[in-house]
């Protein structure tokens, strides 16, 4: 039977290779376990992120198109999990378990909404497929982990409830000015000083600062960087760094996998990589009257996958949530000490302002405003091969 027509209950009760007895620490999301003490630790923590799958039978793309996204969209799911694990971080915290059968909260029940197969919700199958028409990719057509992180930047901005500060970094560089332009778009940069600006005689947001100063102060920031880490094998030379993101406590896990068959890498284990599958094809869910949603199906209840680290392909998007400013900082400093390093090649590079090689940072305007997605177009391939390779 095809992998990609499986069905959930086919998979429930299949065979499954269990988890490995090893003394080796296994990492997830920034949480180190022991195999050999903790498997049912490990089990809840990934069985409690959220899983989305291949779907069938929801409401037509576009009112006329597709109704199912089996074969085409599996990266999709993905940019999906990655995004929908930091809307975890935001509203529920990292250690947050889900239970099968208990009465969830309405924070969780938001965020699973936020992401069921209908046009209205904020990251729908439906949404990201039409908004990815946008970045040259017709609806159908296979995405790659670039091309889902612009489309997730561009929807993150409609959701007012989560706030997010999404930001692509290209060319392989993270510029920190620029996301602090972005997560503190009121401070004043030009000053060099980082002073708020002032708005009839008071300092831009100091009303709202009131009402919630912990918004106000940096919004959650959601990094996404697109990788090519070798031609048409992973260089071995970034292996070690690839394995250290996913020990960092911001880590919000890797989208990648094999070509044309995606997966969410959330850890490893001794050198291999650990993740969820999209591939399985599961009946469209529709929320009750009062927004319950059933829920077994959006959670991953078997012993997870595992691929050696070796097969993964080199395009990639690594992902990393940061809700205030010093996580950013912390996050800074891990990656700094990384580079630093002997043994491993830096997958990108960290740099405090822009170099003078890449684009003017006064042409683009860096707050998440969507009617600059057309310039943002313009500088930012969305063709995945068309990524910087890094050598030795």
């Amino acid at each position: 039977m095809d992998a990609a027509t499986l069905t959930y209950d086919t998979l429930r009760f299949g065979e499954f290779e269990d988890f490995p007895e090893t003394s080796e620490p296994v990492w997830i999301l920034g949480k180190q376990f022991n195999a050999l003490t903790e498997k049912d630790d490990i089990l809840s923590d990934i069985t409690s992120r959220l899983w989305f799958t291949y779907r069938k039978n929801f409401q037509p793309i576009g009112g006329t198109g597709p109704t199912s996204d089996t074969g085409w969209g599996c990266m999709l799911r993905c940019g999906q999990m990655i995004l929908a694990e930091a809307l975890m971080r935001r509203h529920l915290t990292r250690d947050w378990r889900w239970v099968r059968g208990e009465r969830k909260k309405e924070e969780y029940t938001s965020i699973l909404n936020a992401f069921i197969d209908k046009k209205d919700s904020y990251y729908s199958i439906h949404q990201i497929a039409q908004m990815g028409v946008g970045e040259g990719k017709s609806i159908g057509q296979w995405y790659g982990p670039n091309t889902v992180a612009q489309v997730l930047k561009k929807l993150a901005v409609f959701d007012t409830w989560s706030r997010l500060a999404v930001h692509v970094a290209m060319d392989n560089t993270v510029v920190i000015e620029e996301i602090k332009r972005l997560c503190m778009p009121w401070l004043d940069f030009e000053r060099g000083a980082c002073a708020p600006r002032e708005m009839n005689g008071c300092p831009e947001g100091a009303c709202a600062l009131v009402e919630d100063s912990s918004s106000v102060l940096w919004k959650p920031l959601v990094l996404l960087i697109p990788l090519r880490l070798g031609l048409s094998d992973i260089n071995e030379a970034y292996i070690e760094t690839l394995k250290q993101c996913f020990t960092m406590p911001q880590s919000l896990g890797v989208i990648g996998g094999k070509p044309n068959s995606a997966h969410y890498f959330i850890g490893f284990v001794g050198e291999e990589l650990i993740y969820l599958d999209p591939h399985t094809t599961q009946c469209a869910v529709e929320p009750c009257e009062s927004g319950q949603v059933q829920d077994d199906s959006y959670h991953c209840q078997h012993p997870p996958c595992r691929m050696h680290i070796c097969e993964l392909d080199p395009s990639i998007a690594a992902g990393f949530f940061c809700p205030t400013e010093d996580d950013f900082d912390d996050w800074c400093v891990h990656i700094r000490k990384l580079s630093s390093c002997r043994g491993g090649l830096p997958m990108f590079e960290l740099v405090d302002s822009q170099p003078s090689h890449l684009i003017n940072t006064e042409v683009l305007n860096l707050t998440p405003d969507f009617s600059d997605s057309d310039r943002l177009e313009r500088f930012f391939d969305s063709e995945d091969e068309e990524f910087e390779i890094l050598s030795l």
